[in-house]
Formats: structure tokens, sequence, C-alpha cells
């Protein structure tokens, strides 16, 4: 199984920390968070890894190569400007093979255990989603045995990972578009599943959130 990297934002949030350095190559105690996601899905038994970037995405390669040193094989898919997380995937198809693949974000923190994602999804893609962090009160989706839905009961919070297949991506074009464009119709069309988990997540999204990471990680 493929993984992709999802690391071309601007890193908006993340400012000034980002006016120089890529999001993806801010340190918790002394590695780069790209490195911990590089290290986090060889550990899962996934080498086979792309990752995007656009904005100072030579330093991630810099840094990386072609993943040797980390047991891994990464190959890049380089932006221009950044596509948003939809329209990154897309351009990346090509180096993603016709089997379903994983894509996660690279400024999430968790302990969730990849291994046990779906290769073959009941649908166009698997989420996992979690409890509604405070900066993210109203979540993104619901859950419904095993079936996500756009709106329920109780909204969770798509964590940033995800299985996914190229059918998802069948009617798009070569644009910048961000995934839930794609994934609120498959939703409504009840092509996505989908699961809940509760353990550790962190969506290091700002200053402040990835200090908190460095102090939790730092015990």
């Amino acid at each position: 199984m493929r993984a992709m990297i999802l690391a071309a934002g601007r890193g908006e949030r993340m400012r000034p920390l980002t006016n120089t350095i890529s999001k993806a190559m801010l340190e918790v105690n002394g590695r780069p968070l790209i490195q911990y996601q590089v290290e986090y899905l060889v550990q899962a038994g996934i080498r086979e890894i792309v990752i995007n970037h656009a904005i100072s995405g030579d330093q991630i390669e810099n840094y990386l190569g072609d993943g040797h040193h980390f047991n891994a094989n990464i190959s890049y898919s380089a932006e221009m400007e950044p596509l948003e997380t939809g329209g990154g995937i897309y351009k990346a198809l090509p180096l993603l093979g016709d089997d379903p693949f994983i894509a996660i974000n690279a400024d999430v923190w968790t302990d969730f255990p990849l291994q046990q994602l779906p290769t073959d999804p009941d649908g166009h893609a698997h989420l996992v989603l979690v409890d509604n962090p405070p900066h993210h009160p109203a979540g993104d989706f619901a859950l419904e045995q095993g079936r996500v839905r756009n709106k329920g009961n109780r909204q969770y919070t798509f964590s940033g990972i995800g299985v996914y297949r190229r059918e998802l991506f069948s009617h798009c074009v070569g644009s910048v578009f961000p995934l839930v464009s794609v994934l609120r119709p498959a939703i409504s069309d009840s092509l996505i599943c989908g699961e809940y988990y509760g353990g550790n997540w962190i969506d290091v999204g700002t200053p402040e959130r990835l200090e908190a990471l460095r102090k939790q990680l730092h015990k």
C-alpha cells in the first residue's frame, strides 16, 4: 500500500515561524514534523511514500532525499502554488498507483494504528474521525453504522487520515480545490465509510499547539 503526506500548505496560521521554513520542517524535540510522519508510516509497514510540497518544498527534499535513510522510498509532487488538499492529491495520482492509498496531513500528530486501516475500503474512501478539538467545535462529519454522513446527531472532526480510491477523483480536473469538495457529494451518495478514533490526536496548526506538543513529548 502506498501513502501520501500532504505537506504543501502555506502555514499561514504558523507565522512568523513559517516565514522562512516549511511548516512540515518545524521541529519537535529535534526532529521535523515530516520526519515523524515518514517514520510513522514506515513503522506501519508502508514504505512507498509520496510527499507534495510547494512553498519552501526544497527544504523537505533536501532533508529527506529519496528516503533510504528512513527505510522508505520517497517521491515528490511539487506544486508551483499550493493546490489545497484535493488538488494536491489529484495532481499526485500518477505517483500513487491504481490501488487504494493512504493520505495523511503533515501537521497532525496521533497514535492511531495505521495498520488497522482497510486496504479495500467499502466505497470511494475511508475516513478516520476524532472528537472535536476546542478550535473546531462544530466538527465536519457524522458517523452512522460505519458510513460517514454530512450531518447527524453527533458531529466529529476529520482527522486528516484516510484511505482513498482513484474513483473519488474521477470527475476532477487539475485545479485548486479542497478535499472536502469531493468528499461531501460522495458522502451524499453513501460512498464514504469511516471510523471513530478516541486516542491521541493533535492538529499541530498554530505555534501554541506546536509548543503544547513539544511539552507533551518532552515529559
